[in-house]
């Protein structure tokens, strides 16, 4: 999943903050006095609005993605914040959401598919815990946004030999595993439903459903699966990306 960082330079913190507290967005630390920061990461994984969107914290726009791409993590107002998606060329209204952002705290905002119907989107807030892996070691949840796929969905390795390993198992739509760890190296992880049939291949983690990744030692992944399963556009039809954490 391609990730716009430049499309997310401007503060979060400046959509929700009074002018006369302007000042604290310039070096992002917390105000031990005030309500702080949290960090967010937004996430256009919603097929049915193939489009560009805007996301908007009180009503100040902080960045525009296309669908299947993402932020970085950027610093957000700690507190109870109301969040927009619309479509950018016309400004229209797609999703709004009050989110909660924890201080001191990690999170990723979904704008995903809830149903078929054209332009519908609403919003996932998951919380990231971003602790480092135990030495040696990767680790990777699993995100179910895949509208009309099957639910729950599990996180597999795929195996020549037999029935894929389950290594993140039940998952149901729409909603996010925690985080497990994993064994560094090379891996052809599959999201298999529960009679371990392949829903969808994550291969090299862009979408394409072919070859095989490296998960490297100390690093945190989200395999996300989007897409609508009655898409007659085959790119909207469910796929598995990978979004590195850190």
């Amino acid at each position: 999943m391609t990730t716009l960082a430049t499309a997310f330079r401007r503060y979060l913190l400046l959509a929700a903050m009074p002018a006369a507290a302007l000042a604290f967005s310039g070096c992002g630390d917390d105000d031990d006095n005030g309500p702080g920061n949290g960090r967010v990461m937004a996430v256009h994984a919603a097929a049915s609005a193939n489009v560009r969107v805007k996301v908007l914290i009180n009503n100040s726009e902080v960045g525009q993605l296309n669908y299947g791409q993402n932020s970085s993590y950027l610093n957000a107002p700690a507190g109870a914040q109301e969040v927009k998606i619309n479509v950018a060329a016309s400004d229209q209204n797609a999703a709004t959401q009050t989110v909660t952002i924890e201080r001191d705290k990690n999170q990723s905002l979904f704008a995903y598919a809830p149903s078929t119907t054209a332009n519908a989107v609403a919003l996932l807030a998951v919380s990231d815990d971003l602790t480092a892996p135990t030495a040696g070691k990767a680790k990777i949840r699993l995100v179910h946004l895949g509208q009309g796929a099957p639910s729950p969905v599990n996180l597999a390795q795929a195996s020549a030999s037999g029935a894929p390993v389950n290594v993140i198992p039940t998952v149901a739509f729409p909603t996010a595993s925690a985080f497990v760890e994993i064994t560094p190296g090379d891996y052809n992880f599959v999201v298999t439903n529960s009679t371990n049939a392949t829903v969808t291949s994550v291969g090299n983690g862009t979408g394409a459903g072919t070859g095989t990744r490296n998960y490297a030692v100390g690093k945190i992944y989200t395999v996300l699966v989007r897409g609508v399963a009655s898409s007659l556009d085959q790119t909207l039809q469910p796929k598995a990306t990978v979004i590195e954490n850190n």
